[in-house]
């Protein structure tokens, strides 16, 4: 696989950026509060270990067969990130599989920004050589089923680590 490489993308109200590592200091303040490790664990990182975090993600994957995709999100009419999504994409059983991933922080959450996120990057990913995208979601995460099935995924019989793995057939 020639690995995918992160583009900006367009929604109505958002712009999901490629992630840089000067993003982290906003970005800790996005994800400063300890709600939403509810459901993922940990707690939130200073904006140093953001910043070294994002250093890592950014210089891509080791395994040359694996895309390592990171996007921050910023909302258009409030010149602010508000959050991030995420693909890593690999080989899987029928073509390239995209693990995706999001988090909104909490003052921006119930306004649809998760939904329109994801919308675009699925929708960006459909357009790639993805033949399937995937999520890991806890059971009790009303919010995030939301967003994975308003993005057309479905939950399955599988479960990872705790999690519900959603799935949705993307490929042409």
């Amino acid at each position: 696989m020639s690995a995918l490489v992160v583009r900006a993308v367009g929604t109505e109200r958002l712009d999901l950026l490629p992630l840089r590592a000067e993003h982290a200091e906003e970005m800790a303040v996005v994800l400063s509060d300890p709600a939403l490790h509810q459901f993922i664990g940990g707690i939130p990182d200073t904006p140093q270990a953001l910043h070294s975090r994002y250093r890592r993600m950014t210089a891509g994957s080791p395994d040359p067969a694996v895309s390592w995709l990171n996007w921050v999100i910023r909302l258009r009419t409030e010149s602010c990130l508000t959050g991030t999504v995420q693909a890593t994409v690999g080989h899987g059983g029928d073509g390239l599989v995209a693990e995706i991933a999001w988090v909104v922080g909490t003052p921006w959450q119930g306004r649809g920004l998760a939904t329109e996120a994801v919308r675009g990057l699925v929708d960006w990913l459909g357009s790639r050589p993805v033949h399937s995208v995937v999520a890991h979601i806890h059971p009790d995460h009303r919010a995030s089923a939301a967003v994975a099935a308003a993005a057309g995924l479905t939950p399955t019989d599988e479960w990872y680590d705790g999690e519900i793995r959603w799935h949705r057939t993307i490929g042409r």
